[in-house]
């Protein structure tokens, strides 16, 4: 009987990586949004990461996300915000907005997250970043026009209004479908976050199915 019990343990435990899951706890795991936030993803799930590049906790979880959104549920949309509490915030929160505009963001953005905490390079000076993006095959007079664009500049300012709006406190943090927000900060790692990230995906799931 003992034996049968390590080997139902033992195969738990493999099916697990180790450990158990528990149900996300309110105000520990997670908090909610409020209020709440309207999603842009239609008919699926939002998840969004509000980051910022300097963050190197932000640099830190991008691995395990990349890994994350591989194998993310077809009912689930991701999409990034940069967020911006300081305007010195600003330079490379249009470095991402300039990158999604040319549609140069999925290629470069590992490649910048290293250029800032690997390589030391400061991306915040403007020629500096010219430089950078001319030497990966960006074209420099394209990503300077749009860098400085109205667009661009208006979309670095909504990006400071949501950070407001979520009530997001720091960088990373995790938002499920404009209602539930969490991070590696109240988790305690970026792994168990995106474990929490997965059950509030299907905490919204069901409150999605619930109202059908």
């Amino acid at each position: 009987m003992k034996l049968l019990k390590y080997l139902l343990l033992s195969c738990l435990l493999a099916v697990t990586g180790g450990t158990f899951a528990a149900a996300p706890i309110l105000n520990k795991d997670y908090r909610l949004v409020s209020p709440s936030q309207p999603t842009e993803t239609g008919n699926k799930i939002e998840v969004i990461e509000f980051f910022y590049y300097g963050c190197s906790h932000c640099y830190d979880l991008e691995p395990y996300l990349e890994k994350w959104m591989s194998s993310a549920p077809k009912d689930v949309a991701f999409r990034r915000i940069p967020a911006v509490f300081r305007d010195d915030w600003v330079p490379l929160t249009k470095t991402f907005y300039t990158l999604e505009a040319l549609g140069e963001i999925n290629r470069l953005q590992s490649a910048v997250f290293e250029a800032i905490h690997v390589k030391q390079i400061n991306l915040n000076n403007e020629q500096t970043l010219l430089d950078w993006m001319e030497q990966h095959g960006v074209d420099r007079k394209k990503f300077a026009d749009a860098y400085n664009s109205f667009s661009i500049n208006n979309r670095a300012d909504f990006a400071k209004k949501l950070t407001r709006a979520y009530g997001v406190e720091g960088t990373p943090t995790l938002v499920v479908d404009g209602k539930y927000l969490t991070g590696p900060g109240m988790t305690g790692s970026h792994e168990s976050a995106l474990q929490v990230v997965n059950e509030l995906i299907n905490k919204a799931r069901q409150e999605r199915s619930s109202k059908r």
